[in-house]
């Protein structure tokens, strides 16, 4: 399989995994369990991450394990930009930092 497709599905998977996460978050605001199951941002996060996991899961056919689980911290920074755009988070000299160790290892661990 090309590469490009493989680095591709990692970015995809790593995106999923981000607004699963941002979903899920958007469900938290009901009070309580059964209010929380009836919103449909639980459901959105767990679709989210389920195909998340799909990609992985194709990811984890073509690329050592060891390789694949330490490039998925790029999920961090997708989670910092959808937190900026779509809650109005800030993002600080120290996330801005923590983003450029995160790409340096992605860089490093990944051979790009």
């Amino acid at each position: 399989m090309s590469n490009i497709y493989i680095l591709i599905s990692l970015l995809l998977l790593t995106l999923f995994g981000s607004f699963g996460g941002f979903f899920l978050k958007k469900a938290t605001v009901s009070n309580g369990i059964i209010n929380m199951l009836k919103r449909r941002y639980i459901y959105t996060g767990v679709f989210f991450y389920v195909l998340g996991a799909i990609l992985n899961i194709y990811v984890l056919k073509h690329i050592q394990y060891s390789v694949v689980m330490p490039l998925t911290a790029i999920t961090y920074i997708w989670t910092l930009i959808i937190a900026k755009i779509f809650l109005g988070e800030k993002i600080t000299k120290y996330k801005m930092f923590g983003i450029f160790l995160i790409v340096f290892g992605a860089v490093f661990i990944g051979g790009f």
